[in-house]
């Protein structure tokens, strides 16, 4: 199992392409990733230098200081990288479960680093918009310039909530923005909630900053912003609007199916420990 390894996302993506448009729904993340890196440089996730890689059967890719991402790929496959990344200091992995296992299990074997789940996810995908009923007061509007000083704001306390460190936040929002990929949920003129969509790859955009001040939370704003973004990104041409959401959460993962979104795949995120 040959797996082509390169640090040009220009090249990776002329090599496993065709690939992730297969199935651009499984590969939102990959898929996202690499094109972020691409408009934006290299260095948009972290100080490191980005890493690609991929096979016939499956693909990766690596923003330092995170770990792999991986694509769904056979046990063979996921076997051979951790081979291949044997020799690289790799914080944890990520992906459809029956990849990370492999790739865990291969990489506890070569390295004696002690595998922990860390993460689990739930992907999704939107069957059929059915917003609550009644909604919460207020309306959703597309987010422009002037609103740019609360978003990095929220989006700062957002990604600190989430346990990640904030980078070029600031610049993050001036790109979601520049292709009106951010929606503020407004009660009474006051924005009481956010969300936000990745920009459209193959018809495929992902829900993603879906944020609430805690002092408006439990009102159903974080619902109502969800379903105005998706609405948003139906009419502007959106094929599947996909999210994740913690599988730990039943109050998120209940929400998001009565909001019409479906469960396609679990994933989750094993850290490696010395």
């Amino acid at each position: 199992m040959a797996w082509r390894i390169t640090e040009d996302v220009e090249e990776f993506l002329a090599g496993a392409g065709d690939f992730l448009r297969a199935r651009p729904v499984e590969h939102t993340l990959l898929l996202t990733i690499a094109d972020t890196v691409r408009l934006r440089g290299p260095h948009t996730y972290g100080a490191g230098t980005p890493v690609f890689g991929w096979c016939d059967d499956g693909v990766f890719v690596r923003t330092p200081p995170r770990g792999a991402v991986l694509s769904g790929m056979p046990a063979d496959a996921a076997t051979a990288l951790a081979g291949s990344l044997a020799d690289t200091d790799l914080p944890s992995v990520g992906g459809p479960e029956p990849a990370t296992e492999a790739f865990a299990a291969e990489w506890h074997r070569l390295t004696g680093a002690t595998p922990r789940v860390a993460d689990r996810q739930r992907l999704y995908r939107l069957a059929e918009l059915t917003p609550a009923e009644p909604p919460p007061p207020g309306a959703g509007r597309v987010a422009g310039p002037a609103d740019r000083d609360l978003l990095v704001d929220w989006m700062t306390t957002f990604q600190r909530d989430l346990g990640d460190q904030p980078h070029r936040t600031a610049e993050g929002i001036d790109d979601t923005l520049s292709y009106g990929g951010l929606l503020l949920w407004e009660d009474a003129g006051r924005p009481v909630s956010m969300a936000g969509v990745t920009r459209p790859l193959d018809g495929m955009v992902r829900v993603t900053a879906v944020y609430t001040p805690r002092e408006h939370r439990a009102r159903g704003y974080g619902g109502a912003a969800t379903a105005a973004v998706t609405r948003a990104a139906l009419d502007a041409g959106a094929t599947d609007v996909v999210l994740f959401t913690d599988r730990s959460n039943p109050t998120s993962n209940a929400l998001y199916q009565r909001l019409g979104y479906t469960p396609i795949e679990d994933r989750r995120t094993v850290e490696f420990a010395a």
